[in-house]
């Protein structure tokens, strides 16, 4: 049977999904590749880094023309995320050759998509805790950290360019806006996801027809979401994101089906309750934003 239908849909929901909230490339996608299209993982990584090296620019332009970038965030990432992004792709044989590398990687991914759930979870926190401001000034070390951490996490899973990395800058970074997060991160994640991307091609483990199939469905997708991201609320596609991820990381842990949706039934739940207790407290709901002089 021919699936590749079902790539091109499942990229542009991953597209819209990276463009409104800057989370959800490898980490939907590279699971979407293994979990239901049995897509060898070593593949799916390299695959999945291609695309998102067409997608990424795309939704950083759209952000550029809205003025949402840190550029000088940016400047701080990238010195430690472009060479350990690189270096990601040869730790792979770290984890092991053949059918061990396979099962390894599994793991590894899983384990990122739970650290991604997590994340989510912070970031939603942190959202109610702290108050965006028009200009937060940018943290050396904190963000080079940041940038090794996340370009080695990238280069060896694809997964994280958006999902850990904006809650690592939400954590460092706590009064930046919710757009501002998410275009910097589109643009960071450009030349370390080329870093990674070059580097599982020179190991071998790029489909370029994969990596085209997905990108029929993810350029749409991606556009889609990027415009929207500056004035739509993205609370509720992040928790389905994060319900999504949870699901997902826990099959490639093998966990039973029946606790693995116990897991994502109580997640929702909590977004749910969360969502309630919001709406019963009006007070708490954030001012408009004032309108900004010259605009």
């Amino acid at each position: 049977m021919d699936f590749s239908w079902l790539l091109v849909l499942a990229g542009a929901l991953v597209g819209f999904s990276v463009g409104l909230t800057g989370m959800g490339g490898g980490a939907l996608m590279t699971p979407i590749m293994v979990i239901l299209f049995g897509i060898n993982p070593t593949t799916a990584v390299g695959s999945d880094l291609t695309a998102s090296l067409v997608m990424k620019p795309i939704g950083a332009a759209v952000h550029h023309t809205t003025r949402t970038i840190r550029w000088d965030i940016v400047r701080w990432l990238l010195p430690t995320a472009i060479p350990a992004a690189f270096a990601g792709a040869f730790a792979l044989p770290l984890l092991g050759h053949g059918d061990p590398l396979q099962h390894h990687l599994r793991l590894a991914i899983g384990t990122a998509l739970l650290l991604a759930v997590l994340g989510i979870l912070a970031r939603a926190l942190l959202g109610r805790r702290t108050t965006e401001t028009p200009h937060t000034q940018a943290r050396p070390v904190p963000t080079l950290i940041i940038g090794l951490t996340g370009g080695l996490i990238v280069g060896v899973t694809s997964v994280g360019s958006g999902s850990l990395i904006i809650v690592m800058l939400m954590l460092t970074h706590p009064r930046l806006r919710a757009n501002e997060l998410v275009g910097t991160d589109l643009v960071q994640a450009i030349p370390m996801v080329a870093a990674a991307a070059l580097g599982h091609l020179i190991v071998g483990d790029t489909s370029f027809g994969l990596a085209g199939t997905v990108l029929i469905g993810a350029i749409p997708g991606i556009i889609a979401g990027s415009l929207l991201s500056a004035r739509a609320p993205s609370a509720f596609l992040r928790w389905t994101l994060a319900i999504l991820l949870l699901g997902s990381g826990l099959a490639l842990w093998h966990i039973p089906t029946p606790a693995a949706l116990i897991s994502c039934a109580t997640l929702a739940i909590l977004a749910l309750a969360r969502a309630g207790i919001r709406r019963a407290m009006p007070g708490r709901r954030p001012q408009p934003e004032p309108a900004r002089s010259g605009s």
